[in-house]
């Protein structure tokens, strides 16, 4: 079983007990936090239905705080001496699945 999840602006491919890596999210270490499912395949049933969709939870567990890769931004101007230099890393999370529930009821 897995499912298709929105995680901080991008689509995600998740199943129980993956790790990954997500923009940062409020939370400390060891806080859940929900995913919203976008699809679910349990076998050969795919769910895709925005109504079944709802019952749907995806629960993950936050493991720790991360940072992206450096990333260096150089700005330049020919024959008028200016130079710009700035860097950035982005904070990120990452998460450990910990559940995909179905909600029948």
């Amino acid at each position: 079983m897995y499912a298709i999840v929105r995680a901080g602006g991008r689509q995600e491919k998740v199943s129980v007990g993956d790790v990954l890596i997500i923009d940062k999210v409020k939370g400390g270490v060891g806080d859940s936090i929900d995913l919203t499912p976008l699809l679910v395949v349990d076998g050969s049933s795919v769910t895709s239905d925005a109504a079944k969709l709802a019952k749907v939870t995806v629960t993950a567990e936050v493991v720790k705080p991360a940072k992206g890769p450096k990333i260096t931004i150089m700005k330049f101007k020919n024959k008028t001496g200016y130079r710009k230099r700035q860097g950035h890393r982005q904070h990120l999370t990452q998460i450990k699945v910990t559940a995909i529930n179905e909600n029948n009821g």
